[in-house]
């Protein structure tokens, strides 16, 4: 049986904490093809919009790219909760930020979020800093 389930690790960093904001993601395919994206956001924000931020723009490239199916790995463990729990205990601040990730994850058929530490999501730590990520593998889209 074929799987359609495309794997993404994203991160943000917000440097200094709040301060200017990155994005970064690597994807794997389910056809065996990497992708990855490395962005500065406007404006400034803290390191949890920023993670969000990340995740929003990764899921909305994907959809893009095609896919339909979704497992998302963060090492954000507010954000893993936010996305992951069907009732997540609200965060004020960030509650507008939260909705659109909710929003962009409920167009797929499934997005599974699962929380992982920040060393096994080195790639996408490195592509949030703008460091690159190029030695694991990873081409741009």
């Amino acid at each position: 049986m074929q799987s359609n389930l495309w794997t993404v690790h994203v991160d943000g960093s917000a440097l200094p904490n709040p301060g200017r904001m990155r994005i970064g993601g690597a994807a794997l395919a389910p056809d065996g093809q990497s992708h990855s994206f490395s962005l500065p956001l406007p404006g400034t924000g803290c390191n949890n919009e920023a993670e969000a931020r990340a995740a929003i723009h990764a899921l909305q490239w994907l959809w893009q790219l095609g896919a339909r199916e979704v497992l998302l790995y963060t090492d954000n463990s507010i954000l893993a909760e936010q996305l992951a729990q069907p009732a997540p205990k609200p965060i004020a601040r960030l509650a507008e930020i939260y909705d659109k990730a909710r929003a962009a994850q409920s167009a797929f058929d499934r997005v599974q979020v699962q929380w992982i530490p920040r060393h096994r999501n080195a790639v996408a730590d490195s592509l949030a800093r703008g460091d690159g990520g190029q030695d694991a593998g990873f081409k741009d889209s």
